[in-house]
């Protein structure tokens, strides 16, 4: 198959472009290399990937229109706009740049792939459109049209955006809602790389809620199942979610990773923000009937795996 992948310098996006490539599809990855993190950091994600025959980056941003044409000129046979700017709490200050890149960046493409003839559409969303709820599992077809943040109100922009296209230009349309992703080459204002970087230097780790929040943490090869299926399996529009079904509360995170790197948390409790949800907790059954997904890494293992990577890049 021929695949656009956009953010593929990022780290689900590089990830990703890794995985098609190693079973033998074509990839064009699109990246604009922004300054959030450190783009030093996506130029080393990303490096690997340049030497292969099958691989071409497009350096550009999908919020320019000129660009988001260009990635799709070659007319590949799916999309995963993996792509976006990140994290709910940069979003409450920062709220114009969610809108640039999630909701133009996303629309520009959609046109894009509907002028180039792009059948097959898969959208990285996420948990976080779920905001505030009692009731869990987190199920698909729940209520998700009161976001706690810019940066979920954004991501549901998108689903939704995404469900017009369905319905005006008949295009395939998946949206993937994807719940704590971690793993190698995490980013740095991830809570997991957060709480590695803070127990190896002996840093203060803020846990919210005295740690009692509960997160639903998926490894991020689990992740990229789901986005594989998904973009082998057009199913018209659908949004799916793509967790590992088991939160575990702060506390036992933190304690899990203590245990891995053989050190000792310094904890700070501070009261959780307006932005977070006291929970998120996936209901996979529609990933498994419709795409096959059955996550298989447990926490304890991805972050033994995550701490391996941290050891080798802080060597390199």
């Amino acid at each position: 198959m021929k695949i656009l992948v956009t953010g593929a310098a990022g780290f689900i996006g590089s990830t990703l472009s890794e995985a098609l490539l190693a079973r033998g599809d074509e990839v064009v990855g699109l990246d604009n290399f922004n300054d959030y993190y450190s783009p030093a950091r996506k130029r080393a994600n990303v490096a690997p990937l340049l030497a292969h025959p099958r691989f071409r980056l497009i350096e550009g941003d999908f919020a320019d229109a000129a660009v988001a044409g260009e990635a799709v000129a070659w007319k590949p046979d799916a999309v995963a706009h993996i792509g976006a700017m990140g994290s709910v709490r940069y979003s409450v200050k920062n709220p114009a740049l969610f809108v640039q890149a999630n909701i133009v960046g996303t629309a520009n493409l959609l046109e894009a792939a509907r002028g180039a003839g792009v059948p097959h559409f898969v959208f990285a969303s996420t948990s976080s459109v779920y905001g505030q709820t009692d009731k869990i599992p987190f199920v698909e077809t729940d209520p998700t049209d009161r976001p706690l943040a810019p940066y979920p109100a954004s991501k549901k922009a998108g689903e939704v955006m995404g469900h017009a296209y369905h319905n005006m230009h008949g295009m395939s349309f998946t949206a993937l809602r994807f719940f704590n992703v971690y793993g190698p080459k995490g980013r740095p204002d991830m809570m997991p790389y957060i709480v590695t970087d803070s127990l190896v230097r002996g840093k203060e780790i803020t846990l919210f809620d005295a740690g009692a929040m509960r997160r639903d943490w998926t490894f991020v090869g689990d992740i990229l199942k789901g986005v594989i299926a998904a973009i082998d399996t057009p199913l018209g529009y659908e949004v799916i979610n793509l967790g590992r079904g088991e939160p575990i509360d702060m506390n036992e995170f933190v304690r899990i990773a203590e245990e891995i790197t053989a050190k000792e948390a310094i904890i700070r409790v501070a009261p959780g923000p307006a932005s977070e949800p006291k929970v998120t907790f996936a209901n996979v059954e529609k990933a498994r009937r419709l795409l096959g997904y059955v996550p298989g890494v447990s926490v304890r293992e991805g972050l033994t795996r995550f701490w391996e990577w941290y050891q080798c890049a802080a060597a390199a």
